[in-house]
């Protein structure tokens, strides 16, 4: 597979190794040999921007740069939000627009998708949190400036 192209369908990109990730899907999962990262600037491109340029729309639009969520593509609100630092090997990818609940489990997370699939993550319960509310800061600006273009 030359790369991944996110869409509607994807809910999380997982790392596994430095050269592997797992993608999953609404109903499928399967694993890739390339680099979590590397499929997300691949689809920053795809998409018509650059990972960075989406990183500066995102300090612009919600004046955040540490662990900053990015629109993946903008007609669909494909909202993607990093776990870690993107300099870590581990830093994994949660599609937001697919996030039904999340909760505490010891010192790591349980997401809980709207397809019902379960997704334990290794960090802490406040930092998804603040990694869900920082994406819906972003989802809300962007609706509501799409909005504004047809009144």
């Amino acid at each position: 597979m030359e790369n991944y192209k996110i869409n509607n369908n994807t809910i999380a990109i997982i790392p596994i190794t430095i050269d592997s990730t797992k993608i999953i899907e609404i109903n499928n999962e399967f694993i890739i040999n390339i680099s979590s990262l590397k499929i997300i600037k691949y689809n920053c491109n795809f998409y018509g921007s650059s990972l960075n340029g989406r990183l500066e729309g995102t300090k612009s639009l919600i004046k955040v740069n540490y662990k900053a969520p990015i629109i993946i593509e903008e007609t669909n609100n494909i909202i993607f939000f990093p776990t870690t630092s993107l300099r870590l090997i581990s830093c994994s990818w949660i599609n937001f627009n697919y996030i039904l609940n999340y909760k505490k489990n010891n010192k790591q997370s349980v997401l809980i998708f709207k397809n019902n699939k379960k997704l334990l993550l290794n960090i802490s319960y406040f930092s998804l949190k603040n990694q869900i509310l920082k994406s819906y800061k972003l989802y809300s600006i962007i609706k509501t400036r799409k909005e504004e273009l047809f009144l």
